[in-house]
């Protein structure tokens, strides 16, 4: 794969460099999908279990609907694009992780700064005191747990439709987006606002932005360059041009 050499000198001259992830990269590691092959839940919108009102009106099937995605990134591991941005960490001052995706790979490959746009969901929350119960371990997956303090029902800290973003991690998205040199899109389309804004914000602020995807899309024509494969096999090989561009 040829890489720009205008492109490599940006690269390695900078300081702070901003991954922004999708589906794309989670794919690669067997989560292309949470649905199950068959039953119930191809029958069901995600959009019709992943909201607050779904849940109240039927919180036993929304939990066991989660908890088989849980089981899906539990049995996933971090692939090689995932711990190509790991080894950034050597090569750049400053990398910071921005993630539309919730299941906490980024964190299990090594990433050191991490922001989670959607949530993760190994974490969880009573919904009337908001007590934590991250990696929650219960007996009856089909059964949602109940706060241990004042007994309301734990929720997926996950960011559901209708739903704002944690604006807190969104406004440190932004500052990152503002003071990167560098910021890759991978695995992503970039057309779910209002995460799609962060490349945006980082191309409006000067930054180098390159795209890694399987295909071409909406978000091509506005990035300086776009690298097409998977981010398993094109992020290492970036990253070791970078190492030993001179």
């Amino acid at each position: 794969m040829e890489f720009s050499k205008n492109h490599l000198t940006r690269i390695k001259l900078a300081d702070n460099v901003l991954f922004f992830t999708g589906a794309g990269i989670s794919a690669e590691s067997g989560i292309s999908t949470f649905r199950g092959t068959d039953g119930i839940w191809n029958k069901l919108k995600p959009e019709e279990l992943a909201n607050f009102n779904a849940f109240l009106r039927n919180p036993d099937m929304v939990w066991e609907w989660y908890q088989l995605r849980r089981s899906i990134v539990e049995e996933s591991k971090p692939n090689a694009g995932h711990y190509a941005i790991v080894d950034c960490e050597s090569l750049f001052e400053n990398v910071t992780v921005v993630t539309q995706n919730v299941d906490d790979l980024h964190n299990r490959a090594g990433s050191k700064k991490v922001l989670e746009l959607h949530g993760n969901i190994v974490k969880n929350y009573c919904i009337k005191c908001k007590t934590r119960y991250d990696n929650l371990v219960v007996e009856d997956n089909k059964k949602v747990p109940k706060c241990s303090i004042c007994g309301g029902l734990i929720r997926p800290d996950i960011v559901w439709f209708g739903e704002m973003l944690p604006q807190d991690v969104f406004d440190d998205a932004e500052k990152a987006a503002k003071k990167c040199d560098v910021c890759f899109v991978v695995g992503t389309s970039a057309v779910v606002f209002p995460a799609a804004n962060i490349p945006i914000i980082a191309k409006q602020y000067g930054a180098l932005v390159v795209e890694v995807n399987l295909t071409n899309t909406d978000i091509s024509s506005l990035v300086d360059e776009t690298l097409l494969g998977p981010a398993g096999e094109v992020l290492p090989k970036l990253i070791e041009a970078v190492r030993n561009f001179n």
